[in-house]
């Protein structure tokens, strides 16, 4: 039986780092930043002037082809909410603003959030999209701890569904 776990959260909080983690564990990972699951669109009313959209279609085609055991799903979008029904669990990662911060200074894999309109982006969304993920997750897991003990709640949040550690 194919179980969708959705890792959401401000950029910095570690969907990256918690799919890598999973992936080494055997388990099926997708970060919908890329392969064409998602797509920028105008918007204006942004510090950076665009919005990421999922290709929704794109996403069910994925989940449609899964068919047994977790598929962990990463990343944060303005329609993932048209995806919630779909899935298992809403899982919000999240840590202080501080730590959000400088993790995303210190990293070298993704440029996002290093210019000023990134940051006033990253500002923004602290402020006002994470209480909106927060009010829509049906789990939240803190990430400002060891990345083995975020990886090994994720994995207990699965166990119900027959999903926990995955096979060596």
């Amino acid at each position: 039986m194919p179980v969708f776990v959705l890792l959401t959260g401000m950029s910095g909080a570690g969907k990256t780092a918690a799919l890598r983690g999973l992936a080494a564990r055997g388990h099926a990972t997708v970060d919908l930043d890329y392969d064409g699951y998602s797509t920028l669109v105008r918007a204006p009313d942004q510090p950076v002037g665009w919005a990421q959209l999922w290709d929704l279609a794109k996403v069910r085609a994925l989940m449609d082809a899964h068919r047994a055991g977790p598929l962990f799903l990463a990343g944060t979008a303005r329609n993932q909410p048209e995806l919630y029904d779909r899935v298992d669990a809403v899982v919000l990662l999240t840590a202080p603003r501080d730590v959000l911060l400088a993790r995303i200074e210190a990293r070298t894999d993704n440029p996002y959030g290093k210019d000023a309109a990134g940051r006033a982006q990253i500002e923004h969304d602290i402020d006002v999209v994470e209480p909106v993920l927060r009010a829509g997750a049906s789990h939240v897991v803190a990430t400002d701890r060891p990345e083995a003990e975020v990886v090994a709640e994720l994995e207990r949040l699965v166990a119900p569904w027959g999903g926990g550690t995955a096979p060596a």
